[in-house]
């Protein structure tokens, strides 16, 4: 089991930048690979950008790609999410979560662990 704490949410205004972090504990970190979603109100969990274990590639979806980097820092155990230009659609609860180890990095079933998420707000 692994636990997950995401932060570095908040409100920014169009074309800002924010920067995301999930600090990992429980299990070792440097044997999974981590996702970041987003879930918007009334809208189904969506793939943001995924990253293999250390030296593995990343994966983006077609909407953040360019804008948005995926890193991870396993001296201490924390994921992060680079956002920038942000766009009032990139508003959405972001949460990170860890791979199960099997099936694409896009799938939100292929992920075991999940933080409770941080708020992302852009306006216009």
């Amino acid at each position: 089991q692994v636990q997950l704490v995401e932060s570095g949410g908040g409100l920014v205004q169009a074309g800002g930048s924010l920067r995301l972090s999930c600090a990992a504990s429980g299990r070792t970190f440097t044997t999974y690979g981590l996702g970041w979603f987003r879930q918007a109100p009334g809208k189904e969990r969506e793939f943001v950008a995924a990253i293999e274990r250390s030296g593995g590639r990343n994966y983006y979806a077609d909407s953040v790609r360019g804008r948005f980097t995926i890193s991870r820092e396993d001296a201490k155990n924390t994921v992060y999410l680079q956002m920038n230009n942000l766009k009032p659609e990139d508003t959405a609860v972001y949460y990170c979560a860890t791979a199960a180890g099997y099936g694409s990095p896009i799938i939100p079933n292929n992920y075991d662990n999940w933080g409770r998420g941080t708020q992302v707000t852009v306006s216009s």
